[in-house]
């Protein structure tokens, strides 16, 4: 049985990342990478990615839904940060650019990286996307949370986010949580396409296992 894995990146664009701008290009560009390497050594699960970079009000899609094997690199000049942070507009926007699409069958990962806290949105509270993170993680839909400048642990758990990262904001610290996400990324799909062996209602509730579960980072700090 053939499944999708929904790969959606919800990227900060807002002014205070320009100082990494050149590490997030690098880090996301090389977790393309790790996906494009899972699509060749699992190829029974078709690879998607999404990719949602947010800043004040330009919230957009980069990459829609798009099989990673035909995902380019993101180039310098698609990515410019500049503005503030409308997390919760962009997560709401994020989700519903791909909800549609995702049936049973299917393993989404959401991972949010940000250097920052919610401070310009207009579509959605922090109570709604709690909410619909909560409802989501109850389908099986995995969501990770990964900031700079704040604490992480404690800003993923007002939305419900179980699994969290800090990471500091320079050259080092950026490389690192790439890295770390990326270890932990490839644990991921490896459990993923354990799923294919179940049957649709044993995936389903390990799915919904895993995404209730707070362990998505360990033993990736080596």
């Amino acid at each position: 049985m053939e499944t999708k894995v929904f790969n959606l990146i919800i990227l900060d664009e807002s002014g205070s990342m320009s100082c990494i701008k050149r590490q997030a290009l690098s880090g996301l560009n090389e977790t393309l990478q790790t996906i494009r390497k899972a699509q060749e050594k699992y190829p029974e699960q078709e690879q998607l990615i999404s990719i949602v970079p947010f800043e004040s009000f330009n919230i957009r899609l980069l990459r829609d839904k798009v099989s990673i094997k035909d995902v380019e690199d993101l180039k310098e000049n698609e990515y410019n940060p500049g503005g503030s942070t409308p997390l919760y507009d962009a997560i709401g926007f994020g989700i519903s650019s791909i909800r549609k699409e995702v049936t049973d069958n299917d393993s989404v990962l959401v991972t949010i990286i940000t250097d920052g806290e919610e401070n310009s949105s207009r579509e959605y509270s922090g109570k709604a996307i709690a909410a619909l993170i909560d409802e989501l993680k109850m389908k099986g839909w995995l969501f990770t949370y990964i900031g700079a400048n704040q604490d992480a642990v404690k800003v993923a758990k007002t939305m419900n986010i179980s699994n969290a990262l800090n990471f500091e904001q320079d050259e080092e610290g950026t490389k690192e949580m790439f890295r770390r996400e990326r270890k932990s990324r490839e644990r991921f799909f490896e459990k993923t396409a354990s799923f294919l062996g179940l049957g649709k209602a044993f995936a389903i509730e390990a799915r919904k296992e895993i995404a209730c579960e707070d362990s998505y980072f360990e033993d990736t700090d080596k």
